[in-house]
């Protein structure tokens, strides 16, 4: 059987370069960003496209995000207006994907047959120079398989991908821990935004004014991250009914998930604070983290506390939300919980 662990490499200068050449020759790599580690391919290379989604099983209409090393490479892979120059000039490198009508030559297969195409510049400078020395743009979902917990660590990659991906390029945690938001500006007039995330609403709206929200349900999928079932541990996890834990009493393995370190959690065999003094950035920073540990610690039952929706609360929520939509595994997925 293979070695996985040997897959790993240190983030320095020589394995950025083999990692490079490897995108070259349609191999897969895993590289670090800031919001999670993301599984890349040569965005131009459709049988490397695929082995993207043969690798994480992902189905071939929900679309990947275009990864750039620079903000002028926008006018490369799509058709961007003024405000889209806007939006990168105030957020990028950073945690913003823009949703715009694409380049003819963007594979079909990289944007699920849509004429639209998600484009993102991470801030991290170890995915910066691994594309730069690419010399393309990196087609990149996260490094996890499809609908499951999406990975912050090397280490998480590893475990859920080290069997099918040729190289893991560790570059530590990262640093945000919450995927990108997406935004589509496909109509100018009326931005809207299809996935909370790494860039709260807020700081969007402060500079281009009102956003539309999501939508409670699409018919078709534009973006990644839009499918009701998403982010899941292989655990059961389900949403309580409020944020103030209390006692438990079954004879079951039930697992806590907090904002912060509750005061009563007795019945608990594991029990996750996200920031013991409630800073929503470092619970997002946390979250994937301590849903791998949670996932890892042999229960029948994840609760999760909701949080505050408001700046990375409301990512944070959106995760938990889908998260929560698997209906596997005991209690049915309808079922209340109150404490």
């Amino acid at each position: 059987m293979e070695n996985v662990n040997r897959k790993i490499h240190a983030a320095t200068a020589e394995a950025i370069d083999l990692a490079a050449r490897l995108l070259s020759k349609g191999k897969l790599v895993a590289f670090p960003t800031e919001t999670v580690y993301g599984l890349g391919a040569d965005a131009f290379n459709t049988e490397a496209i695929a082995r993207i989604f043969a690798a994480k099983q992902r189905p071939r209409f929900d679309p990947l995000i275009v990864h750039i090393s620079r903000i002028e490479d926008l006018d490369a892979v799509a058709k961007p207006c003024d405000l889209a120059w806007r939006l990168a000039d105030a957020f990028w490198p950073g945690p913003l994907t823009l949703v715009l009508s694409k380049r003819g030559h963007v594979p079909d297969i990289v944007t699920a047959g849509l004429p639209t195409v998600a484009v993102r510049m991470p801030d991290n400078s170890i995915a910066i120079r691994l594309i730069e020395l690419s010399g393309r743009a990196v087609a990149a979902p996260s490094a996890n398989q499809f609908g499951r917990t999406s990975p912050t660590s090397a280490s998480h990659v590893q475990e859920s991908m080290g069997h099918v991906v040729d190289m893991i390029i560790d570059g530590g945690p990262c640093r945000i821990g919450l995927e990108s938001s997406i935004l589509s500006i496909i109509d100018p007039g009326r931005p809207r935004l299809l996935r909370p995330g790494g860039v709260p609403i807020e700081d969007i709206q402060r500079i281009i004014g009102p956003v539309a929200e999501p939508e409670p349900s699409a018919a078709v999928i534009t973006a990644p991250g839009m499918l009701p079932r998403h982010y899941a541990p292989r655990t059961p996890i389900r949403l309580l009914t409020d944020a103030h834990s209390a006692s438990v009493q079954t004879d079951r393995r039930i697992g806590l998930l907090a904002l912060t370190r509750p005061v009563k959690a007795q019945g608990y065999t594991a029990v996750e604070a996200l920031s013991e003094s409630g800073d929503l950035t470092e619970a997002a920073a946390n979250l994937y983290a301590a849903l791998h540990r949670l996932d890892a610690a042999g229960l029948d039952l994840i609760l999760c506390e909701p949080m505050p929706e408001w700046g990375f609360g409301a990512a944070i929520m959106d995760r938990l939300r889908r998260a929560t939509q698997t209906g596997n595994g005991w209690p049915p997925a309808n079922a209340e919980w109150k404490t």
